[in-house]
């Protein structure tokens, strides 16, 4: 059985530099987590609109760490609103998308939550409704999936040109 295929697990470390094709986004690091059920992004600037009738939501992502560099204006349309309680116990009502995550050269359809994570040290979490679509997480590892160049990595440290 080859490692491509579906019904084998791809090796993930606990972070991973990941895309989200069809965003504009191509790098934004994120923290695997197997402890929560469902994904969650940082999201900016979030705008609740209509469109043919249907609510959508516009948001922005910053994908740098430490920057608003190459931030990318989103709209999708609003899949689901749902009551999330976070790792400290704070309950708050987020608007679910369904957004593709490209990982380890595989790419799913997963159910992501919009929230400010300032707190937070990673721009995205995937939890494991995203996870279970063929990813096992080594909780030894980081970076299975590699790192991008350097300079994507400086700006991400908020450091690097335009």
């Amino acid at each position: 059985m080859g490692t491509d295929h579906p019904s084998t697990p791809a090796r993930a470390g606990w972070r991973e530099w990941i895309g989200l094709p069809g965003t504009g986004v191509d790098h934004v690091k994120a923290k695997l987590d197997t402890g929560a059920r469902s994904s969650a992004l940082h999201a900016f600037d979030l705008e609740e609109l209509e469109r043919d009738g249907a609510p959508w939501v516009r948001f922005t992502v910053h994908p740098w760490q430490r920057s608003d560099a190459d931030a990318a204006v989103v709209e999708r349309p609003v899949h689901d609103r749902r009551v999330v309680r976070s790792s400290t116990g704070h309950e708050q009502e987020r608007i679910v998308v369904l957004l593709e995550i490209a990982l380890l050269g595989r790419t799913v359809e997963t159910e992501v939550t919009l929230t400010r994570r300032d707190e937070m040290g990673f721009r995205m979490l995937i939890g494991r409704e995203a996870l279970r679509q063929g990813f096992l997480v080594d909780s030894s590892a980081s970076y299975v999936g590699g790192r991008p160049s350097r300079a994507v990595r400086l700006r991400n440290r908020g450091r690097g040109g335009a």
